[in-house]
């Protein structure tokens, strides 16, 4: 397994516990995260109840879209890659619930 694709595995696994309870109360969303290259892949997280869950795959029809490259969402997952930066510069795609991308990094502590 690549460190990309290890980085991922691990992102997604421990997204669940690093929701923050007060700041997803009342919140009921799907995020899915399209990530290209070589280690990219498809995953939705599911925001409901002040939990979250994460699946792989598709989801049909998602509050938001994530879209860039694996690598770049490693590094805005560990705070390498501004979120803002990635955006304007092109490197991030959001799709659907603009005010939700807007919150996105306020969801997850860690």
């Amino acid at each position: 397994m690549s460190e990309t694709a290890a980085a991922l595995k691990e992102i997604f696994d421990k997204m669940p516990e690093n929701i923050d309870p007060s700041a997803v109360e009342g919140l009921d969303c799907v995020i899915q995260h399209d990530l290209g290259g070589d280690d990219g892949g498809q995953y939705y997280a599911t925001i409901k109840d002040g939990a979250c869950s994460v699946t792989e795959g598709r989801h049909d029809s998602p509050t938001m879209t994530l879209t860039m490259q694996a690598t770049d969402f490693v590094a805005l997952s560990n705070g390498s890659l501004d979120g803002m930066s990635a955006f304007m510069s092109g490197k991030l795609k959001i799709g659907g619930d603009m005010g939700l991308a807007m919150k996105l990094q306020s969801l997850f502590s860690g």
